[in-house]
């Protein structure tokens, strides 16, 4: 991270390789930006259809690579312990390829949001133009949209902390054994 021009530039990397992000991220304490996505019914899904409920939002640069794999499997497995948030994935794959990953995976019951148009990649400033993606992080908010935990992975091929996360979480809402 680094301040240009007054503005506070975030750098990832992937596989050692520095890019910058296209905007500056929102900060803990900032309302969530409003923007669009598209659900697996090509139905719209703006920011304020996640505000309410305390919403965990993980974002994955390629839905259809071993890390947002995983990324993606873990927060899906950790959602029924959470009944009192949403859980959702983010990713910039076209809804046909979030799809196609579904059934590849013989994942049921994710909510996967596509942001093909990039809605969500720059009012975040979570693109990397030089990737073509969205950069890998965890966003918390709570049921009034306001962040309260973010988590950008600086390097991009990394799998974020997903305990940090969690632990974040569960100052919000109880955990349920099943």
């Amino acid at each position: 991270m680094y301040i240009l021009k007054g503005l506070i530039c975030v750098d990832v990397t992937r596989l050692g390789n520095t890019m910058t992000l296209s905007g500056t991220p929102p900060e803990v304490g900032d309302q969530l930006p409003k923007f669009k996505v598209f659900d697996q019914n090509n139905v719209k899904v703006k920011t304020a259809n996640l505000i309410g409920k305390v919403t965990l939002i993980s974002v994955v640069p390629d839905l259809e690579t071993p890390v947002c794999t995983l990324q993606t499997r873990k927060f899906t497995q950790q959602a029924d312990h959470y009944p009192a948030a949403k859980f959702c994935t983010i990713s910039n794959n076209s809804i046909a390829e979030q799809t196609g990953w579904c059934a590849a995976q013989g994942v049921e019951n994710v909510d996967l949001l596509s942001d093909e148009e990039l809605s969500f990649g720059y009012e975040m400033g979570l693109y990397v133009p030089n990737l073509g993606n969205l950069a890998r992080s965890i966003w918390i908010v709570d049921e009034t949209g306001k962040i309260v935990y973010r988590q950008i992975v600086t390097e991009q091929s990394d799998e974020p902390d997903y305990l940090e996360a969690i632990d974040a979480l569960e100052k919000l809402v109880p955990r349920v054994d099943l």
